[in-house]
């Protein structure tokens, strides 16, 4: 997620400052991504010293500076909307790097690894099913949407998992088949003496 060009988005409605911004965006997203106000004022600085954002007035009674949004910084914003966002752009995906170095890893149970995940997909996805029916249909669009991408994030990383599990179980058993039938060991002759003697 693009702080940045989500801050620009929500000064595009109106001068604000860092409290309210962030406010602003957790209620946009459901606190999904929260945001510190850290995080909220180091990012204004970065938009105020590209032009993006200028301060707007005086500081208030709470000595707080609000912040509106130039012409650079409304240009910047039309083309992060008119832009598709690039897998490359999106954070490393820990689950899939944690697997390919599970399945490279001695001595890793790697299914125990895939069913472990999986139950807690499962669980996270129950729970955002259930908020789901606490959001009405006609009510919250920009929180519904998000909470709809995290269901099908979910669903599909379960199906991708179920993939992972039988492709794990697949080359297991085609190493086994593979693997040269150790020779039976030779059977040693009877000695002599009472059971050995004719």
């Amino acid at each position: 997620m693009s702080i940045r060009h989500g801050l620009l988005a929500l000064l595009q409605r109106g001068p604000s400052h860092g409290y309210h911004l962030r406010a602003e965006f957790d209620a946009a997203t459901g606190a999904t991504w929260p945001l510190n106000v850290g995080q909220v004022y180091s990012t204004l600085d970065r938009l105020e010293r590209d032009g993006l954002v200028v301060q707007d007035g005086e500081p208030d009674s709470d000595g707080r500076i609000a912040y509106r949004i130039t012409d650079v910084g409304q240009a910047e914003l039309r083309g992060w909307f008119a832009s598709p966002v690039s897998a490359k752009s999106a954070p490393r995906d820990e689950l899939a790097i944690k697997l390919a170095l599970a399945v490279t890893t001695p001595g890793v149970d790697v299914l125990r690894v895939v069913q472990t995940q999986r139950t807690a997909t499962m669980a996270g996805l129950q729970e955002l099913t259930r908020l789901k029916t606490r959001v009405p249909d006609d009510g919250e669009l920009a929180w519904s949407l998000v909470l709809d991408s995290l269901v099908f994030r979910a669903e599909a990383e379960i199906r991708w998992l179920d993939h992972c599990e039988a492709r794990v179980a697949r080359a297991a058993a085609e190493r086994r088949s593979a693997a040269p039938e150790q020779p039976a060991p030779a059977t040693a002759p009877l000695p002599s003496g009472k059971w050995g003697r004719r």
